[in-house]
């Protein structure tokens, strides 16, 4: 039994709320899903068009109480790759908002609720999807590709478990949507949050918006989670000198924090008797696989922490050889039951079982210190050898944006070449041979390219593909 199929037990408690004061108790989730099952099949695929809304939060959770499979996507899905998608995995029901177009001629209305339209898609077929498989989440966003990463019952319910236990999450809690539910981490602040009956602030605003920050005080908000962009952002916004005494804890995942950002919201946290909590993960690994303690949160600056409770890390060589030493560089693996089953990428890889085995070989390097504790170095990928010498493309990245914070940079390139992409072309000179500096690598090696507008997925990290393409 799952999170989804108990929802009677917390009765009468709301399940969420939106901006408008619109609500949903978990006994009327409970309702609406029973009635829904008997409009759906168990074990067919559905593509499910997302926005923070009801409705998309509604039938995500129907969908898993009855057995059927749901593809989250973004709404604002291009339609190019949504054809692409419909093309490979030939869902047997598309799941979207009532004011957009099904986009195709053999569907039929099944069911409306909530503001969306359940289409059947009107192809007959005999599917034979894995038994464990659950759900299905994009490894890139709107602006990717159609390989889908396949996520199992088990996934779900232990991930969502193991962040409700180590955030000490109750029914007393209230989250904001400040991240896309079709994206890995926004999908299991809400899923933690249902596993104990919490609320759910469902909003469709960026934190840009005052509109945001007066329902964050109004429904008495008592968690924010985040990628590091959404801290940068709310830092410019004052977040930090604001009056929010309802707010318990604050949660940053999603990629790595600058030292500074790291340690203003540690020193926010420490003063006005909050709890700052690092987390880590992959859409590999059901959103989780490590978070740093709020009692750790000063003094281990850029550090991930420890394992989630039920998962193991090492680090390996290149030899996949373990490493024991404290302080040096191996790639992260990790061991879990939110290990997911595996790839997808056309419709007879949903047949497929449990590929990873529990296994999870992140392609991050990492090293562990004294205590335990790992930080994340960079991507394996991410490393280029710079007339034989190491360079961490990560790294440079982040000096350069202490260094210029006026600009924006990305960095990629091949072996001895590294390109470095700015949005202010008039300090190209300089960070060009600020990097030669800080790599002790002549500047010839660095190539310099000067760019409107650092292209970035939904959740604010870079799209490192679309750079060549600019």
């Amino acid at each position: 039994m799952g999170f989804y199929n108990q929802l009677k037990k917390w009765g009468e408690q709301i399940a969420v709320i939106t901006e408008q004061g619109e609500t949903l108790t978990y006994c009327e989730l409970d309702q609406s899903c029973q009635m829904l099952g008997q409009v759906v099949e168990t074990r067919k695929v559905a593509f499910l068009l997302c926005e923070n809304t009801i409705g998309a939060f509604g039938w995500y959770v129907a969908f898993l109480y009855n057995g059927v499979v749901p593809l989250l996507l973004d709404r604002n899905i291009r339609q190019a790759l949504l054809e692409e998608l419909i093309e490979n995995y030939k869902p047997d029901y598309l799941c979207m908002p009532q004011n957009m177009d099904s986009g195709k001629q053999n569907v039929r209305i099944l069911a409306e609720q909530w503001e969306y339209v359940l289409y059947s898609t009107e192809e007959k077929r005999e599917r034979r999807l894995f038994r464990e498989l659950a759900l299905l989440l994009s490894t890139s966003g709107s602006t990717g590709s159609s390989k889908l990463v396949r996520q199992s019952y088990k996934n779900i319910n232990s991930n969502a478990e193991t962040i409700a236990g180590y955030l000490k999450l109750t029914e007393a809690d209230c989250a904001v949507t400040t991240l896309p539910m079709n994206y890995t981490y926004g999908l299991s602040v809400i899923n933690s949050h249902l596993s104990v009956g919490a609320k759910i602030l469902l909003i469709n605003r960026s934190v840009m918006e005052k509109e945001f920050w007066i329902a964050v005080k109004q429904y008495q908000v008592t968690n924010i989670n985040g990628v590091p962009y959404t801290w940068e952002m709310m830092n410019k916004l004052r977040f930090f000198k604001m009056d929010l005494t309802s707010v318990r804890l604050i949660v940053c995942g999603g990629g790595k924090l600058t030292a500074a950002m790291h340690e203003t919201m540690a020193a926010y946290a420490s003063l006005h008797g909050k709890e700052f909590v690092v987390r880590y993960g992959q859409t590999e690994s059901t959103a989780n696989m490590a978070y740093l303690p709020a009692e750790m949160a000063a003094d281990k600056v850029g550090s991930i922490g420890i394992a989630i409770p039920g998962g193991r890390f090492e680090l390996w060589d290149d030899e996949k050889r373990i490493i024991r030493e404290e302080n040096k560089i191996g790639e992260l693996v990790y061991w879990g039951d939110n290990v997911t089953l595996g790839y997808a990428t056309e419709a007879r890889d949903l047949e497929k079982g449990d590929e990873f085995g529990g296994l999870l070989m992140t392609g991050d390097m990492a090293i562990r210190d004294l205590d335990g504790c790992y930080s994340i170095v960079g991507r394996k990928k991410r490393f280029l050898k710079m007339f034989g010498n190491r360079v961490n493309l990560d790294e440079t990245e982040r000096l350069v944006a202490a260094a210029f914070p006026e600009t924006e940079c990305a960095c990629t390139g091949v072996d001895d070449h590294m390109i470095i992409y700015i949005t202010d072309e008039d300090k190209q000179e300089s960070i060009r041979e600020y990097a030669a500096n800080i790599t002790r690598i002549h500047k010839s090696a660095f190539l310099m390219r000067h760019i409107a507008e650092i292209p970035k997925n939904e959740a604010g990290k870079v799209l490192y593909s679309s750079l060549a393409k600019e």
